[in-house]
Formats: C-alpha cells, sequence, structure tokens
C-alpha cells in the first residue's frame, strides 16, 4: 500500500497536481491520465475555483460572499475540491450517456442538474428562463420551422429556376442551433482510437453543443458551461461582454455590438483592467466603474452593505420588453416554454401579425412596472432617478415608434398575401421565402431591433445609420415599391 501511494505521488507531481489540494481518490485516478492525453483540459481546472475551494470552505463563507447556493455539501464531498470525478461521475443511472472507463462509470456530458448537487438555486432559476427554453421553443414552433429552412436550406439552380431543399441536422447544429441548443442523444457504444490506445466510448448525437437550451442525454434543459466556460467555470469569464457576444452579436440580437459603441462599452474597454470581476458580491464603484451584460440582468449587487439587486440566473427578471426575436417587441411571456402561445389566429406568436399583445400569456403591466423598477435599482448606482427615468423613457418611445414600422411593413406583406401576390400562412405556406417576405423579416429582426437594444443600452448611432432607423425607413420604401411592382406585373398577366 505505501508503495502504491508512493507510486501515486509521482504520477500526480508528473500530471501537475499540487500535492496540498484535498482532491478524491477518483479525481485523482482521472488526473494522472488526462494530466497527459488533455494537458489544457487539467490546466482550466487547475486554474478554476473548484480545484482550490472544498465544499465545505464555500459554506463558511457569509451569506453575500457565498457561491454555494445547497444548504449543505453532497454526501462525500464536503473536504475535498470540485474535480473531474465530482462533476462527470455523478448520477450516472440518470445519465444514457454513461459507461465504463477505468473502473468508473463515467458520463461525457455534465449537466445542469449535475450542478445542482452544490447550485441548485441557480439551477432552478435557469430552468425558468427563456434561454433553457431556447431549443423547444424554436425547434417546436411551426411558423420558425419555416425560417429554419429558409436560412438553412440548400438552394440549388433546376432548370434554370431556384428549387429549395430542407436543411440537415449537421448545417442546423452549426448554425441556429449553435445557441439555442442542440438535442444531445447517447447511441451505442462504439471502439475510437485514443492516446491510450483502443477504449470504447458513448456515440453522441448533437454534440458537440454548449447552447443555452441544449436539451441533455438526462432530460434536463440548458448548460452552465454557455456562460460559465469549462473547465474553470469562471465568473469573471461570466461576467465579461465578451461571453455575451457568442450568441448576441448579430443583427438579430445585437447586444454586443451596440454595447462596444455605448458610453458603458467606451468605460469598460478604457478602464476594465483595473476591475475586479471576481468579487462576491460585486459592488459598483469599487469593484468596477460601468456595468457589463451581467451586472444589469444577472449579478448580486452591493453599495455599502446593502443590495441594490439580488443574483438571477433568469434573466429577465429585471427587463420589462422582450426586445428580439419576434415580429414585435413585447411584454415578456408568463412562462419560459413559449411553445403553449397562441395568438387569435392560431399562431404560435406572443402578438397579433398586426401588433395586438396575446395578454393571457404575457406579463401585465404591474409586474411590468415591477421590473423595470428593479433594472432602475441598478442604474442608481451610479445615475440619479432623472437620468435613468428619461433613458428608460426613450426605450419607451422606440418600442412604440419600431413596432408602429413593423406593423407598416406587415400591411404592406398582408396586402400582397391577400391579393395573391405573394403565399402566407392562410395558404399553408412559408411567411419567410419569397423577396418581400425576406424584407418584411429584415424590417423587425434586423432594424427594428438594432433600433431598439440601441435605444436600452446607449448605442446612439447604430440605432441610426448602422443598422436602425435609417433602414427601417428605407425597407418599408423598397417593400412599398416591390408591392406595386407585383402588382404591375399581375396586371400585365405576367
Amino acid at each position: 500500500m505505501v508503495r502504491a501511494l508512493g507510486w501515486l505521488v509521482v504520477l500526480l507531481a508528473a500530471a501537475g497536481v499540487a500535492a496540498a489540494a484535498p482532491v478524491s481518490g477518483d479525481t485523482e485516478a482521472c488526473l494522472v491520465c488526462h494530466g497527459e492525453v488533455t494537458p489544457g483540459i487539467v490546466g482550466d481546472w487547475k486554474a478554476s475555483r473548484h480545484s482550490r475551494v472544498t465544499p465545505a470552505q464555500a459554506l463558511e463563507r457569509e451569506p453575500l460572499a457565498r457561491r454555494f447556493s445547497a444548504p449543505a455539501a453532497p454526501p462525500g464531498t464536503a473536504d475535498v475540491v470540485v474535480g473531474c470525478a465530482e462533476c462527470h461521475t455523478r448520477n450516472p443511472d440518470a445519465h444514457p450517456d454513461s459507461f465504463d472507463h477505468h473502473g468508473y462509470r463515467v458520463h461525457i456530458v455534465v449537466t445542469p442538474e449535475d450542478c445542482a448537487a452544490c447550485h441548485p438555486v441557480e439551477r432552478g432559476e435557469y430552468a425558468e428562463n427563456l434561454m433553457a427554453n431556447a431549443h423547444g421553443n424554436l425547434m417546436g414552433n411551426a411558423l420558425y420551422a419555416h425560417l429554419i429552412e429558409a436560412v438553412n436550406g440548400l438552394q440549388t439552380v433546376e432548370d434554370g429556376k431556384l428549387a429549395a431543399h430542407p436543411s440537415d441536422p449537421l448545417t442546423d447544429a452549426d448554425s441556429c442551433l449553435s445557441c439555442h441548443g442542440t438535442r444531445v442523444e447517447a447511441g451505442a457504444v462504439a471502439p475510437r482510437e485514443t492516446a491510450m490506445g483502443e477504449m470504447e466510448f458513448p456515440v453522441l448525437s448533437g454534440w458537440p453543443n454548449q447552447g443555452v437550451g441544449r436539451v441533455n442525454p438526462d432530460g434536463s434543459l440548458g448548460a452552465c458551461s454557455a456562460c460559465h466556460t469549462r473547465h474553470q467555470f469562471s465568473i469573471e469569464m461570466a461576467r465579461k461582454p465578451a461571453t455575451c457576444s457568442q450568441c448576441h452579436k448579430g443583427p438579430d440580437v445585437p447586444a454586443y455590438p451596440v454595447y462596444e459603441v455605448s458610453k458603458h462599452g467606451n468605460i469598460y474597454n478604457s478602464l476594465a483592467g483595473k476591475w475586479d470581476f471576481d468579487a462576491v458580491p460585486w459592488e459598483p464603484g469599487t469593484h468596477f466603474t460601468a456595468p457589463t451584460c451581467a451586472t444589469c440582468h444577472v449579478s448580486l449587487l452591493v453599495s455599502s452593505g446593502e443590495v441594490l439587486a439580488q443574483r438571477t440566473h433568469r434573466m429577465n427578471d429585471r427587463s420589462s420588453w422582450r426586445l428580439f426575436g419576434l415580429v414585435y417587441a413585447h411584454p415578456h411571456p408568463l412562462s419560459a416554454d413559449t411553445t403553449v402561445i397562441r395568438n387569435r389566429a392560431g399562431l404560435p406568436l406572443p402578438t397579433e401579425l398586426t401588433g395586438e399583445p396575446a395578454t393571457e400569456y404575457l406579463i401585465g403591466k404591474e409586474e411590468q412596472a415591477a421590473r423595470r423598477e428593479a433594472m432602475q435599482g441598478v442604474c442608481g448606482a451610479c445615475h440619479s432617478r432623472q437620468w435613468s427615468d428619461g433613458h428608460f423613457e426613450r426605450l419607451e418611445r422606440a418600442v412604440e415608434t419600431t413596432n408602429a414600422m413593423t406593423l407598416s411593413a406587415t400591411q404592406v406583406l398582408l396586402s400582397a398575401w391577400d391579393k395573391g401576390l405573394a403565399s402566407g400562412p392562410a395558404q399553408g405556406a412559408s411567411p419567410f421565402d419569397e423577396p418581400l417576405e425576406r424584407k418584411w423579416v429584415k424590417q423587425w429582426l434586423f432594424y427594428a431591433n438594432s433600433t431598439r437594444f440601441a435605444s436600452a443600452m446607449g448605442g446612439a448611432d447604430y440605432g441610426v445609420f448602422a443598422n436602425g432607423r435609417y433602414y427601417l425607413s428605407e425597407n418599408l420604401r423598397e417593400m412599398a415599391d416591390w408591392l406595386r411592382f407585383l402588382e404591375a406585373t399581375a396586371a400585365k398577366g405576367e
């Protein structure tokens, strides 16, 4: 036994594992090989808080400074750090991707249900978040299935005309589902050559993926690693805007480019090197001097010991409006599962095509006011009430005007559908594939969204000439011209 332990110490030293770290025997066994085979993973883990702090130590922190929301450590883990085995061998029977690996039952996909052993509050909040339901909300919406086909489907020229073909799973996984999340399923175990020789692993479909609404093999929804990238799972990384930019950068969700040109983004890019992104709780004026995405939507904020905003992993807890992704800005849905929503026309949309909200499925004005007040509580750390009131007054106006410009574009499209110059849902067709319809999509998905984001985040010119109001106006005029062209062509019988 002494000789075996001696060899273990030598092997651990070769793997670069600090002898002082209270690592479990099971995790030690993982590190012996993976320090050689996947040194990047081990290096990431060694740099993490997980590798340095035991659950017992985490529970000793004052409540506001605690990052551990479980009332007690999971059985057998209190006095060892959180390592490979503590995550990848947890709940093996619940994981269809579990497989026999050197005497252990290991699963590949660590899920929110595994993280809940130490972070049940965060896991519970995230499950009620639109992000956790992002896969189902997209793929379970028959109307949006047409949009996926229109974007991802292969188009070929056949007999001088364009022919559309269905999208394929690999393309969907590489595009929309990269952020929305794939459905990861475990197939049969198959042999594979590795640096350590031939081994057997389950074959995963929908993998790799770290989308916010990933459907995991154990049935849980989401990926904590979407924001807390594995294997450091860093709170610092999750608090920096570059993390959010992974999915919030394109013209459909332009939060990151708007932030970059905002006053807040300017301060961040100039001074963030002096900020403390690891402090819990986080204090404006002490640890940082301008908000990031996490400041406004997630983080626990304090001032002189008083809580300004509670930590939340329901990302819309402080948002009164749902600004993007749908035809019109509208109050947030009551349920994170938006597949239950139907408007009066029977479409899976939270508004009518003419803009009226499907109020049965959306939060009311009282809840909207409460969420705005919560957000303004964050603003109050740096700004007067007059300042933040003025800001939100402008945002309300931006919501009003962009919805109005979208309605005008929709009226043009509805006229084309009514006159048989284009085919929409009433004709059992896609509302996203014809030229006039594509311009309609640009009106709300790109230009209205950009205008609203610029207003919400102080993006100024981005919401005017970069991708906003100028294009809202230009695109609407082009839609009207295109409708007249279709009418003239139809009149000539062409």
